[in-house]
């Protein structure tokens, strides 16, 4: 019976029982200092009796969300018992505040260009029993869009630096237990609505450190943050060589 879930496990994890399953992504490790967190694993974790602790939220594959009414553009995961939510990972990694995240995808497809955004929300209680829901608890720590010679955060850049993209925790933020909202949005279909494909992982972690500092403005819900006719949901990539409007709020500048 091992034997057989091994092999099934690598097939699985090779892409052979599942088709498709290299043609998106997902955040498969996180790294704090010198800590590696595994990321939740949809092709391998659910076959394991009990599963792995995992640091990021369920996710159900590796394809996107593209419907921006939905729970689902939050983390992009389902809740126990099937129902489309955000459901709490048991675990949560150690952050001091002023320190880097280091997200590892898997290997990003490069015709999926376009931005790369970052948000973070503090929880209210236990991070592992705490979903957001609809609730405006979101700000924006960092996004990177398109250059101005043309090189797009989520294929260029994510490629150049070996699928590892890095963001800061504020320096002055509080400390507290947060989810890191993490996403690429791919735009090579965003010519209409729907059409932008929405990559959410959802990190849980516990930022330390002597700071004081959190938004009092610039809130937003998912859903919500999004809507059909906000700049940069609809972008035709091909055609349109100017500069992209990174949708969302302003990024939060309080905790510097």
């Amino acid at each position: 019976m091992l034997n057989l879930l091994s092999s099934f496990l690598a097939l699985s994890l090779a892409g052979l029982l599942f088709p498709g399953v290299r043609g998106h992504g997902y955040v498969q490790d996180v790294v704090v200092g010198s800590t590696h967190y595994t990321g939740y694993l949809p092709y391998s974790d659910p076959y394991y009796n009990p599963p792995p602790q995992r640091i990021i939220r369920k996710i159900p594959g590796n394809g996107p969300v593209t419907d921006l009414s939905l729970i689902d553009i939050q983390c992009n995961g389902y809740a126990d018992g099937g129902e489309p939510g955000s459901a709490p990972a048991p675990m949560f990694a150690t952050v001091p505040a002023g320190s880097q995240v280091h997200l590892n995808w898997t290997t990003w497809p490069d015709s999926h260009m376009g931005p790369m955004i970052t948000y973070m929300a503090k929880a209210p209680s236990d991070i592992t029993k705490w979903s957001p829901g609809n609730a405006a608890v979101w700000f924006k720590v960092t996004e990177s869009g398109k250059t101005a010679d043309g090189k797009w955060a989520a294929t260029d850049i994510l490629t150049a630096d070996n699928s590892i993209y890095t963001f800061t925790v504020p320096p002055k933020l509080a400390p507290g237990q947060y989810i890191v909202r993490h996403e690429i949005i791919a735009l090579h279909a965003a010519y209409t609505y729907p059409g932008a494909q929405f990559y959410p992982s959802c990190i849980q972690i516990a930022v330390t450190g002597s700071g004081n500092a959190l938004p009092t403005s610039g809130l937003v819900s998912f859903p919500g943050a999004y809507t059909p006719t906000t700049p940069g949901i609809v972008f035709d990539a091909y055609q349109d060589t100017g500069a992209y409007p990174i949708p969302g709020p302003p990024v939060w500048t309080g905790g510097s």
